[in-house]
């Protein structure tokens, strides 16, 4: 049975930006963390909460023996799947029968870790029962949360997140660069306006244009990026235009959260008309998403090669004008029809003089901007034939130079985000015209359907890791897909089609609980006789098996067989077959289960049966032959099934296939064979990081150990294996076989070592990673492993020279710091410190800073700077 849980970095996000002074939160947040084991950073939306969280993590690592682990919410939505998530980002695959959230509570229960929850607003409830039982339930484990509100528990510590101070603009700014908004709006501009600092001459301007944005970091950053086409004067009268345009002239100071508002419908107004459709219609979209989900979601124009007809769901046609915005909900501000003689309009900001004044970008080599709508609207798209593919990908690189989207590396390529605050503005304009969200939605579902039935196609064959690292970057998307379906009348066949499509990722990536969830909504949603409810019910048994859920799993799946057969589909009840042997198999019916698989085995192929399930039906074979001491045949079928993976390039089943002609080879005692194939069973389950098939494999590289007189490292394996096991299922599913093997190999090793060196061997198996573990039994030391970030290449120290002063800026870059704090902190110029990081970047082969930052964490050599700057400052 599988179980893989693909690489996924669940430690503390890279930071791609320089992060401002808050060494006073820095501080109180470490005291804090030292004190209590709940502390909540609360605070408005945009003010930085994340970050500092980020940051005071990072801080506090080190007393936290067993890591500080990252919780991303803001692309979840059910409070049901809370649980899940936290054990995600813990590494842990339960699949015993009990709660999720029990699961999780006895799994850290005697760990000591820091894990960061953020963006629990919108899930209160549910992050209150997570901390909760964390809290009561263990010793060790400490939570630091990030909300808009409190999570209203007795033990919890709050830290309000304020916005950065601001200099009186009328009073001394000779110490400007000290106020931490200041800064932020001068790096930030710096970015897009090279050279652009905080002068006697600006200093007034900005002071006032982030007293005008109250000092939220969020704001600050959307108007900074405006640089590139206006001045700080420019900008901040555009900003005073806007205010008033919202208070109707009152002269009273906006609130904090209308604030971010403001600025943030300011970003909206100064979109192209195709940006604002596309910025709309991504706020569907949850967590991160590459380009083709995008243009999918967005485009009226089906992509090339897309032949289904045109719905009414809006793929083709002009999209309505929105009525008049009212004065209590931002929109955009009515735009003259042609710009004023001698200005000229560029991505979509307003109008500026021909001559550009000093510090800003000239605007005359802009695109120019789609006609805007008519005064007093605000139109999705402009009138037309829709938006196409193309126009989506320019909307996207807009949106990215504006800073509305952000870019980040992903499997597959570059993805990109919408900030929880962006969003939420998008999706209000979406709402504005009936029917928009609910097509972008069926949009964004169809896509992941066809997404996931295309990765369904080619799962048996190569690129499996490559398929596995693309479903979980995607799995918020998923989410929302399903649900949508889930929720919207008349959609739940469609939900069901979509969760029994997912049987590979819910069975083969680690999510069988997740999947469970979604398939028991799916099978009562959707109660009628049909293909889709006969393969919902086989996957929803597998993966009650998988969780040791035996009756359960036998009675959905012997009810998808009997549907299958009445519905006359051979494939399905082919699949259904399956879980019923294997559940026979580990269930400890040897005998019942060996007779069913030599009955479908030699059956031979169905047509339309997947053939990872025809791979699976040969090794459950091979396997009942094998524990039943018939390892001649067992070896037979293994290198039948062996030809089936080679001929498709296949990894996965092949992993499986190799582990049990290991055992058969143990059985027949050819101990060397039996070790060469487990050790590379092993070698391609960590390559999709199978943690059940690497548990499994290390039982059975222990035992082969024990059985050829290696006692101490069979013990060590032995507590590696003990140690996968435990996050995974301890009882081993309850196995009888399964758990004989482990009672065997201690046994064994423990008579042989006497009970104290037995002892001490299990305890350092359990105490290494599953990286230096895997590296220890393939003879392969300091082997990188795809759950653990190998140094990054593409230069090793033989090969790279830098100078010492640019190994003491790699390494203020590597601290987080930007090239003005370097250069303060070196004390020289920041066109020097500018020409070190270009220098670096050129000898190391790299394109940005935080490829910086990693290989000076990797090499780990004497430092003549600090890598890590003292407390209280960044």
């Amino acid at each position: 049975m599988g179980g893989s849980a693909p690489r996924q970095d669940h430690h503390l996000p890279a930071e791609t930006t320089s992060f401002v002074d808050r060494r006073g939160e820095l501080t109180q947040g470490r005291e804090l963390l030292a004190r209590a084991r709940l502390v909540t950073l609360t605070g408005p939306g945009g003010v930085g909460k994340t970050r500092l969280a980020a940051r005071i993590a990072a801080r506090v690592r080190r007393a936290f023996p067993d890591g500080v682990r990252y919780v991303h919410l803001s692309g979840l939505h059910d409070p049901a799947l809370v649980p899940l998530a936290a054990a995600d980002a813990l590494g842990l695959h339960d699949r015993s029968a009990q709660p999720p959230l029990d699961a999780l509570v006895d799994q850290v229960r005697d760990r000591r870790l820091l894990l960061v929850v953020d963006n629990c607003e919108h899930l209160t409830d549910a992050c209150a029962r997570l901390a909760a039982a964390l809290l009561h339930g263990t010793e060790g484990v400490r939570i630091l949360a990030t909300s808009r509100h409190r999570l209203g528990l007795t033990e919890e510590h709050l830290l309000e997140v304020r916005p950065l101070p601001v200099p009186d603009p009328d009073g001394d700014l000779s110490a400007a660069e000290g106020y931490p908004a200041l800064t932020l709006f001068a790096d930030r501009a710096a970015a897009v306006v090279p050279g652009f600092r905080l002068t006697p001459a600006n200093r007034a301007s900005v002071a006032r244009l982030c007293h005008r944005l109250d000092g939220l970091p969020l704001a600050i950053e959307l108007a900074a990026v405006r640089m590139r086409v206006l001045d700080v004067d420019q900008l901040l009268d555009r900003l005073d235009d806007r205010y008033r345009f919202l208070t109707t002239g009152s002269p009273v100071a906006l609130p904090r959260h209308q604030t971010l508002r403001a600025a943030v419908a300011w970003s909206h107004d100064l979109c192209t008309l195709p940006e604002q459709t596309v910025w709309a219609r991504l706020s569907v979209l949850a967590g991160t998403f590459d380009l083709e989900t995008a243009e999918a979601v967005c485009a009226d124009v089906p992509p090339e090669g897309d032949t289904r007809p045109v719905t009414d769901t809006g793929w083709r046609g002009p999209h309505p004008v929105l009525p008049a915005p009212r004065r209590d909900a931002p929109a955009a501000l009515p735009r003259p029809a042609t710009a004023p003689a001698g200005t000229v309009e560029a991505s979509g900001a307003p109008p500026r003089s021909a001559t550009a004044p000093a510090g800003t970008v000239d605007a005359s080599a802009a695109q120019p901007r789609p006609a805007a709508a008519p005064a007093g609207t605000v139109a999705l798209v402009s009138s037309g034939p829709g938006l196409c593919t193309d126009d989506v990908l320019e909307a996207v690189a807009g949106l990215v130079d504006k800073s509305v989207l952000c870019r980040e590396p992903g499997p597959g390529g570059a993805r990109y985000r919408l900030l929880d605050t962006l969003r939420q503005y998008g999706l209000e304009q979406l709402r504005r015209v009936a029917g928009q969200e609910e097509a972008a939605r069926r949009r964004q579902r169809d896509w992941m359907a066809r997404r996931a039935e295309t990765y369904e196609r080619d799962w048996f064959g190569p690129g499996q890791p490559e398929t596995v690292a693309r479903l979980r970057a995607d799995r918020d998307n998923l989410r929302a897909a399903l649900d949508y379906s889930l929720s919207a009348p008349g959609e739940a066949l469609a939900g069901l089609r979509l969760a029994g499509t997912l049987w590979f990722h819910w069975h083969a990536c680690g999510a069988s609980r997740e999947g469970l969830y979604w398939l028991d909504r799916a099978l009562t949603a959707a109660p009628g006789p049909t293909r889709e409810r006969a393969r919902g019910l086989w996957v929803a048994g597998l993966l009650a098996a998988a969780n040791r859920d035996f009756p359960r799993g036998h009675r959905h799946a012997t009810e998808a067989l009997a549907l299958a057969r009445t519905l006359g589909d051979d494939a399905e009840a082919a699949h259904a077959e399956y879980v019923i042997g294997v559940i026979r198999l580990f269930g400890d019916d040897l005998p019942g289960a060996l007779r069913h698989f030599e009955t479908t085995v030699a059956r031979g192929p169905v047509p339309g049966r997947h053939l990872s399930l025809a791979g699976l039906d040969q090794v459950e074979l091979a396997c009942a032959l094998a524990y039943l001491g018939e390892a001649e045949r067992a070896v037979e079928v293994c290198e039948e099934a062996l030809r089936l993976c080679e001929r498709h390039g296949e990894q996965w089943v092949r992993s499986y296939v190799l582990r049990i002609l290991a055992l058969a080879h143990t059985v027949r005692g050819d101990l060397p064979r039996a070790e060469r194939h487990a050790r590379e069973a092993l070698r391609l389950k960590l390559a999709v990081h199978d943690v059940i098939g690497i548990a499994l494999t290390l039982d059975l590289l222990a035992s082969i150990a024990a059985a050829r007189g290696s006692h101490e490292q069979a013990a060590v394996l032995l507590g590696g294996a003990d140690r996968v096991w435990a996050d995974i299922d301890t009882g081993r599913w309850g196995s009888h076989t399964l758990n004989s093997v482990r009672r065997d190999t201690e046994e064994r090793a423990g008579r042989a070592l006497g009970p104290e060196a037995f002892e001490r061997a299990h305890l350092r198996g359990r105490a290494l990673t599953l990286a230096e573990l895997a590296g220890r039994e393939l003879q392969e030391p300091g082997r990188p492993h795809p759950a653990e970030p190998a140094a990054p290449p593409p230069h090793d120290d033989g090969t790279v020279r830098l100078t010492r002063r640019e190994t003491e800026v790699a390494q203020l870059v590597a601290e987080g710091l930007a090239n003005q704090q370097i250069a303060d902190r070196l004390v020289i110029a920041r066109r020097t410190a500018e020409g070190h990081v270009e220098r670096i970047l050129g000898k190391l082969g790299f394109s940005n800073r935080s490829q910086i930052a990693a290989w000076v964490t990797a090499r780990r050599c004497p430092n003549p700077a600090r890598i890590h700057p003292p407390e209280g400052t960044t």
